[in-house]
């Protein structure tokens, strides 16, 4: 269980909560804890109830090694103000559902178990006349209710519709020199006709050159597989050379991460953001750089790393660093009996075997 429930009422970063929720995370792990497995897993309910990117090959050996029944079970509790939406569901590979139910502030609203059921259960107001024999349908209920139910007006409507909106606002991406994705968008696009397309090109310059990387920009025509297309280049005064070839790793990766911090800049585009192994090719100031840039965004986030050097409250707090291990994610203040202050050295104390409970 991942439980992003705040519990502390620390003083200080408090743009880090919201609502009683933890909006900025970074979880730490061991490499080979399952940090990716824990995006994966969050990611699942974007396969069934959106028709954005979801690459399948990502989800290959879908049912743990351990798990007998042949059916992966997830849970989903969603906090919209003070009402909670809750989505249960089983599957057998990341395209097949077997069961489904939804809550509205605890009220059974849907269900349909495809192995036990040959009828689907509706209770949300506007239902009334839908279909419920779907024993051959393979489609999530809850998109069965979205694409051919008219709600009536009222409190479960609108929770119903946020967590539909909510869920296809989320993004996963690793940032690493590949653009591997989940959610948001549909089809893939370049990274650097992307930004020049946006009229974001001066504003990248000036991204990279805060980032340590000293360069100047500029378009260029350059033949691709879908035919000339403007793109970014370094501009050496007499001599232009294109990105991507000369550009070293940690420049790629930023140019990954600006393509996305393009979108969620805006929280009325993404909702939910899971950046996995963010830093894997940047040094310690770098790191701090774009974990103060994702906490500028408007959306949720959770920021995996098996770096330490970011673990200070000068970012976030104790309630927001989570540590991943084979007993599961525990809140970084729940792995200690001392009192946590905002003048602690966390990462000091975490190196000197402080929170190994």
């Amino acid at each position: 269980m991942f439980d992003l429930t705040h519990r502390k009422n620390y003083e200080f970063n408090q743009d880090c909560i919201l609502d009683g929720v933890v909006k900025k995370s970074l979880v730490y792990g061991k490499n080979g804890i399952g940090k990716s497995n824990l995006g994966l897993a969050l990611f699942d309910i974007v396969a069934h109830l959106t028709e954005f990117n979801v690459n399948d090959g990502m989800y290959n050996n879908y049912i743990n090694a351990v798990n007998n029944s042949g059916i992966a079970r997830f849970k989903y509790d969603f906090k919209f103000g003070d009402n909670i939406v809750t989505y249960l569901y089983g599957k057998r590979s990341v395209k097949e559902l077997v069961f489904e139910e939804l809550f509205i502030n605890g009220r059974l609203v849907t269900k349909f178990n495809r192995v036990l059921d040959s009828n689907a259960y509706f209770s949300l107001s506007g239902t009334e006349t839908l279909n419920t024999a779907l024993a051959e349908s393979k489609i999530s209920i809850i998109n069965y209710i979205k694409n051919n139910a008219i709600l009536n007006d009222g409190i479960e409507k609108d929770l119903f519709n946020q967590f539909i909106v909510f869920v296809e606002k989320m993004l996963y991406f690793r940032s690493l020199d590949s653009n591997n994705y989940l959610g948001l968008e549909m089809g893939r696009h370049l990274i650097t006709p992307d930004i020049v397309e946006r009229g974001n090109v001066d504003d990248f310059e000036r991204f990279l050159n805060k980032a340590g990387v000293k360069c100047k920009l500029c378009v260029m025509k350059i033949q691709s597989n879908n035919g000339v297309v403007e793109d970014i280049g370094f501009d050496f005064g007499s001599k232009q050379i294109p990105f991507y070839g000369v550009a070293s790793t940690g420049t790629k990766s930023l140019a990954l991460f600006y393509y996305w911090l393009q979108r969620f800049k805006d929280e009325k585009c993404v909702s939910f953001i899971f950046v996995d192994e963010f830093d894997a090719f940047y040094h310690h100031s770098l790191s701090m750089l774009i974990v103060k840039e994702m906490k500028k965004a408007g959306a949720q986030v959770i920021i995996t790393t098996h770096n330490t050097n970011v673990m200070t409250n000068e970012l976030l707090r104790p309630d927001c660093y989570f540590i991943m291990d084979d007993k599961g994610i525990t809140p970084l203040f729940e792995k200690t009996d001392k009192e946590l202050r905002e003048a602690h050295n966390i990462e000091k104390m975490y190196k000197a075997g402080t929170f190994n409970d």
